[in-house]
């Protein structure tokens, strides 16, 4: 088919949010040693980053741009040729690699990958039994999640068995149904919680008799993830922490403020007790002052009196 027929007809290039899958959970998986024919589609945070699919690739990836649906939607190419699986069969490198995108008019991050064939050429010798990746990989636990939509990260985990599979949120659900579902399990949460409270405040008499069941930190319960998404338990642990905050700053803004006294700061003074000590000082100054007069008159007589070797006083010359 040519491409100017697949432009017209392509659903896919019409209407690429019908097939975007948004109420769909995407997986964490690996892509190694596919096969011929295989087609795989790709949430890519950074679609430019290299794609290690376990093929050893002898040819640098190009990319070219095409324009689809009269210029208001453009289509990027990024392919790869002359592949091959080390430590495997291939003789020859033959494999092809095409990842497309919607570089304008869709969803950029989301990457559809085929893999083909080309006419094969030689595998370099130094490359034919040197692996892409590390084996065994690890393997991953991680559950689905949503990467686009109203439920952009939410994950989806797997039905527990047990009391708890009705109270799972189901993937079908409307949204409006979804938040009164997990509201009603936070209230019953919470009620748990209370209860446990209770009965860990009451007994506490008999607890040397008998222990009694852990309690589970609020932070780490395994309930909460369970029974709740991610975004409605984030909201609710925000909530309750700034609840708790704002306990802990009303008591030590509000409790701890005292009125300011209107007690003048001289009135701890006794009148009668500071006018004796002025009394006394003023007396002191005084016997200070006439010591001091006296010692002054003493010298000046004795500067006047001048006495000689013989003891004589000098004879007093006039003009």
């Amino acid at each position: 088919m040519a491409f100017q027929q697949m432009q017209q007809e392509a659903p896919v290039l019409k209407y690429p949010e019908d097939f975007v899958l948004q109420n769909q959970p995407y997986t964490w998986t690996f892509i190694d040693k596919p096969q011929e024919g295989q087609i795989h589609l790709l949430f890519m945070p950074n679609p430019s980053q290299p794609l290690n699919d376990g093929i050893r690739w002898q040819d640098q990836e190009s990319r070219y741009t095409i324009p689809v649906q009269r210029g208001t939607r453009e289509l990027e190419v990024a392919e790869v040729k002359f592949g091959f699986i080390p430590n495997s069969q291939d003789t020859s490198a033959w494999r092809m690699r095409r990842r497309y995108r919607l570089h304008k008019g869709g969803h950029p991050q989301l990457v559809l990958i085929h893999y083909s064939r080309v006419p094969p050429i030689q595998i370099v010798p130094s490359l034919l039994n040197n692996p892409v990746r590390h084996y065994p990989l690890r393997q991953l636990t991680d559950p689905p999640i949503y990467v686009m939509g109203e439920r952009a990260g939410q994950k989806v985990f797997p039905h527990p068995a047990g009391p708890h599979q009705s109270s799972m949120p189901q993937v079908g659900m409307n949204p409006q149904a979804m938040i009164a579902q997990q509201n009603s399990n936070m209230e019953a949460l919470e009620r748990r919680r209370e209860r446990e409270r209770t009965r860990d405040g009451g007994g506490a008499v008999g607890a040397a008799q008998r222990p009694g069941p852990p309690r589970l930190d609020d932070d780490e319960s395994a309930d909460e993830s369970e029974l709740l998404s991610t975004r409605t338990l984030a909201i609710t642990r925000y909530r309750r922490n700034h609840e708790l905050m704002e306990e802990v700053f009303r008591q030590a803004a509000f409790n701890s403020k005292q009125p300011s006294s209107s007690k003048r700061l001289y009135e701890g003074f006794d009148k009668a007790e500071l006018d004796a000590k002025i009394a006394k000082l003023q007396d002191d100054v005084e016997a200070l002052q006439a010591k001091a007069a006296e010692r002054r008159a003493q010298k000046v007589a004795a500067d006047d009196v001048i006495v000689t070797a013989s003891g004589h006083a000098p004879m007093e010359l006039t003009t």
